[in-house]
């Protein structure tokens, strides 16, 4: 089987999972990224994953990101830490089959530009008493496919956006590499 990881940053959770299968011989990765200089792709390099860039156009406007994935033999799609909204192509030919992580508690915090520490603020400034992470669908909206798996987190009054961050990030590491390994042995 082969996942494909989307990720456009730092990579810790394509590194978490990809570390997380390292025994499973059936099972075989690419790291596909819209920025060239970004930590994920030499962390994946590192681990022998083959990488991919591509740019807005190539994403949008033509066939490249799919026929990519077609030439791979991807069976499954995960975004980690990727910003763009995925196109109805890729979605078509992906039914069911593109997960993304989300650092808060849907469907509160999602949708357009919600990302990042902008989710941490947003949730500190309204004083939720919990937030967490959200496994998801991916459809054709920011945030919106069904719900596949959350964990919650507490916020107190003496959490930052970074410290919030950290308590988010633990979850990540620790969740999101079990729940891909339940949906992609159900394919």
């Amino acid at each position: 089987m082969k996942i494909a990881i989307f990720a456009s940053g730092n990579g810790s959770n394509a590194v978490k999972i990809i570390e997380h299968f390292k025994d499973k011989s059936q099972y075989q990765f690419v790291v596909l990224s819209n920025k060239k200089d970004v930590p994920v792709l030499e962390k994946a390099q590192k681990l022998k994953i083959e990488t991919y860039t591509f740019g807005r156009k190539d994403f949008y406007e033509t066939e490249n990101v799919l026929d990519f994935l077609k030439e791979q033999k991807t069976d499954f799609v995960v975004l980690a830490g990727f910003l763009w909204l995925i196109p109805e192509n890729l979605i078509k030919l992906y039914p069911n089959k593109i997960i993304n992580l989300h650092p808060a508690l849907l469907p509160k915090y999602g949708g357009k530009g919600m990302f990042g520490s902008r989710v941490h603020e947003a949730v500190i400034e309204a004083k939720e008493q919990e937030s967490g992470i959200t496994i998801h669908y991916v459809n054709e909206k920011y945030d919106d496919g069904q719900v596949i798996f959350q964990a919650k987190c507490k916020v107190t009054q003496e959490d930052t956006p970074e410290s919030l961050a950290q308590k988010i990030h633990q979850l990540e590491h620790l969740y999101l590499p079990e729940i891909v390994e339940k949906l992609v042995k159900n394919w």
